[in-house]
């Protein structure tokens, strides 16, 4: 819980970080709102959880906490001689959240929005030499325009001029500031780069707040996640109290999604139209960049098309893209429409999911384009799109409800945050398993089952799959509702909340060699 307390002028929150202690943390009111310093026993502390202040109407609100702050800020106080650059959708909190850091560690703070320039006075369009950007720069900050050790030029929307993707090498190398950057649509952009800068960029994915994220963003303490991080490596359940808390926030999470100004407007509200509203405006963005794309492009493109059927797609019992129907043209194949995939994919609006039909170790090795699945890349935009303002279908599991869609999009969701590739084994024979994942411990594939209803035992395409000692599975997961952990005919049964625990690491320490 976070609790309030005033002292004199300033307002302070109470941040449970370590322990059973409480910290208090200040916040203050004003037009920047920025991470205070814990003060304890007279004593100042940096604390250890990256959390953002936010106001509503002159009152503050709970922090959101972001994984990737603590990323950015390892990046910024190292000497790398390549450029971070933080890719992903519009409105996840890119820019947010490195202007935060970014801030927070350098006095002379330079920000450059490109896209807004490319729109406005297009002052670095034509800043292709390092000493022409320098310049460009000096028209907008010029006071700020010290030296690398307190300037931090933050290159917002990087890929608006693809011009200053071939400058970042010379940038890096020269050393006159310290630098990081943000995008979106960097796969598309970078194959149309005549150089590419290769070694000098050092691209990093973000994706819309996990459900870890969205705990933390409900005051549910690091002290419980981590106790319940310790319940699923040991495959146990937990507490039958706090099991009902989970699948609330886990439900919860499926209506609000990720988007942070979702998550931040239901914090402040718990407001059902308020929180759509966002969601509905990110939705409508997204598709008006794709028209926007589909414009300058020297072809026709469908990307729009491809985009509004994906929901649709999702309710139907495949859930694949279904070629023939883009363009009602029976003859189109995928390989027509690789730029559309392609955009949709590397703008991060859409998460692949590629079929398997012979899964071997590594899974890439076996994939293709053809029989795709495409997730929005928000669960909460989904929901929206399916029940509107009607909550009871997720809260109270209707049996007239089918939530397969949106339960197999939050899975998705979670373990691409987590740095999985996405695939999904089909076969003629044998049927589908909603994902297949790389174990890189096992040199072998781990399958997963997504189950919304009470008939989570019943999964004969698993089943028929784990059969096959062909495919050398060492373990199988179905994620339900259920509070129980246990494992039964080499599947393992968790609560669908534990996925937030899925991370894509290896628990291989070290071996060598003779």
């Amino acid at each position: 819980m976070f609790r309030q307390r005033f002292f004199g002028k300033r307002t302070f929150f109470a941040v449970e970080i370590i322990g059973k202690r409480t910290f208090w943390e200040p916040c203050l009111i004003g037009k920047r709102s920025f991470l205070g310093l814990i003060f304890i026993e007279k004593r100042t502390f940096m604390p250890k959880k990256h959390y953002i202040c936010s106001e509503l109407k002159g009152n503050i609100n709970i922090m959101l906490y972001r994984k990737i702050a603590s990323r950015i800020e390892e990046y910024l106080s190292s000497d790398s001689d390549r450029m971070l650059l933080i890719d992903g959708a519009r409105q996840i909190g890119k820019s947010y959240i490195i202007s935060w850091v970014g801030k927070k560690m350098f006095s002379n703070y330079i920000e450059i929005n490109m896209e807004e320039d490319k729109l406005g006075d297009r002052i670095f369009a034509e800043a292709k030499t390092t000493s022409d950007f320098y310049m460009a720069l000096s028209l907008v900050a010029g006071d700020k325009m010290k030296d690398k050790a307190n300037t931090l030029v933050f290159i917002d929307e990087i890929q608006a001029y693809d011009h200053l993707l071939t400058l970042v090498k010379f940038l890096m190398r020269e050393k006159k500031f310290t630098y990081i950057a943000s995008g979106s649509l960097l796969g598309v952009t970078l194959k149309n780069t005549q150089s590419v800068p290769i070694g000098s960029l050092d691209i990093v994915h973000m994706y819309p707040m996990d459900f870890e994220e969205f705990l933390y963003a409900n005051g549910v303490g690091k002290d419980a996640v981590e106790a319940m991080r310790e319940k699923f490596n040991n495959l146990q359940a937990l507490p039958d109290t706090m099991h009902k808390k989970m699948i609330d926030l886990f439900k919860k999470y499926i209506l609000v999604g990720g988007l942070p100004k979702a998550v931040d407007t239901f914090v402040k509200s718990r407001n059902v139209v308020e929180f759509r509203s966002v969601q509905n405006e990110v939705h409508t963005l997204y598709g008006i960049d794709a028209s926007k794309y589909e414009e300058e492009h020297s072809r026709k493109l469908k990307i729009r098309r491809i985009f509004d059927m994906i929901p649709s797609n999702l309710e139907n019992k495949k859930k694949r893209v279904v070629i023939k129907d883009i363009e009602n043209k029976t003859w189109k194949r995928t390989n027509d429409y690789l730029d559309e995939f392609d955009y949709l994919i590397s703008s991060g609006i859409a998460l692949e999911v590629k079929a398997i039909s012979k899964p071997s170790y590594p899974l890439v090795e076996n994939s293709g384009k053809n029989l795709l699945k495409l997730y929005l890349n928000d669960v909460g935009i989904l929901s929206g799109i399916f029940y509107r303002n009607n909550i009871t279908a997720v809260m109270s599991d209707m049996r007239s409800i089918n939530l397969g869609s949106v339960y197999e999009t939050v899975v998705a969701q979670e373990l691409k945050a987590h740095g999985y590739e996405l695939y999904y084994y089909d076969n003629k024979k044998n049927g589908e398993v909603d994902y297949l994942i790389d174990d890189a411990d096992n040199l072998s594939n781990i399958p997963i089952e997504v189950k919304s209803g009470k008939d989570y035992t019943i999964h004969s395409a698993l089943d028929k799959f784990l059969s096959n000692d062909e495919y050398n599975i060492k373990m199988a997961y179905v994620l339900s509702n259920e509070q129980n952990v246990y494992t039964e005919n080499g599947v393992t049964y968790i609560p669908v909340y534990y996925v937030m625990f899925f991370e894509n690491v290896s628990n291989v320490v070290g071996q060598f060699l003779d």
